[in-house]
């Protein structure tokens, strides 16, 4: 299964030229999942290439305006490029009025439709839910309402070994040999046996996004066994005083939640622009949770 997480924007509050503001694009399969749109998000998926009319559904953590402010200007920008298909945002609800009064005052009418949803910072809720995933809010803490997301994809199908079947093999038949049936030619009489015709399908695979959040163990029964997560680490153990006044985490905080959670990887970002290196955060982390990785423009991870 294709589950790929881009790095758009890992910075935080202050800009900088080092990083670009927080955005990210998890891909599953053939589908794009937009998690944050700070300013420029836009520009980064163009320099990336990505195939935009794939992003059908966007998650925003919370209000802060390095998490959304890239967004008006994505959407004005698809409906100038005359997009038509449904797009569905997560988001909490007050980002639905600052989008109204956007497109009122700009005279901007859209094409396509937004599907508003509105998320409970407050609980665990299942916010989308079809054949190929779900997704969870994650109640974090923060100076203002914030969410993260966790996103889960759905058992596998079992994958067809179509070298094994004869030349022109019913399509009924391969459906349900998908499905895990027997089955059983009308005509010949023979069993086909899903065991000998079939391999295992991809097993389910699973990723945390833990936007901007103080310290938060309450979370840890939710992100248990998760195959990735991504957790700011906005400060070093240095500035704890700071991470704490500000609601934000350290590295080594970020790393002790992976640890706890018995996470396979850890994914680190959101940085202070008082940093010019990253290498402190990534030792600190490494320390607590040795499997966890620096969030970097442009990188992509497999997860």
């Amino acid at each position: 299964m294709n589950f790929e997480l881009l790095v758009l924007g890992t910075g935080s509050a202050t800009p900088v030229l080092e990083h670009n503001p927080s955005a990210y694009l998890l891909t599953i399969e053939n589908e794009h999942f937009l998690i944050d749109c700070g300013e420029g998000t836009q520009f980064r998926l163009l320099e990336h290439k990505v195939r935009t009319y794939r992003i059908r559904h966007i998650f925003i953590s919370h209000l802060h305006g390095d998490h959304y402010f890239g967004l008006i200007g994505l959407l004005s920008s698809w409906n100038l490029n005359q997009r038509k298909d449904d797009l569905t945002i997560y988001a909490p609800k007050e980002l639905a009025e600052i989008l109204t009064i956007q497109f009122k005052y700009s005279h901007t009418f859209l094409h396509f439709k937004i599907n508003f949803v509105e998320t409970d910072t407050t609980a665990a809720n299942v916010i989308l839910d079809n054949s190929l995933l779900s997704v969870e809010t994650i109640p974090l803490i923060h100076r203002i309402n914030c969410c993260g997301f966790l996103f889960k994809t759905k058992e596998s199908k079992r994958k067809l070994l179509a070298d094994k079947l004869p030349e022109n093999f019913p399509i009924p038949y391969i459906k349900q040999l998908k499905e895990g049936f027997d089955v059983e030619d009308a005509l010949t009489g023979k069993v086909y046996k899903n065991e000998d015709y079939t391999a295992e399908g991809a097993p389910p695979k699973s990723f945390a996004y833990c936007s901007d959040t103080a310290y938060n163990e309450a979370i840890i029964p939710q992100l248990q066994q998760v195959n990735t997560i991504f957790h700011e680490a906005t400060f070093l153990e240095t500035e704890l005083k700071r991470a704490i006044q500000t609601n934000h985490s350290t590295a080594q905080q970020a790393a002790t939640i992976a640890l706890k959670a018995n996470a396979r990887q850890l994914i680190i970002g959101h940085y202070s622009s008082r940093y010019k290196t990253l290498e402190n955060h990534l030792s600190e982390a490494k320390a607590v949770f040795e499997n966890t990785q620096l969030a970097q423009e442009g990188l992509t991870f497999k997860l």
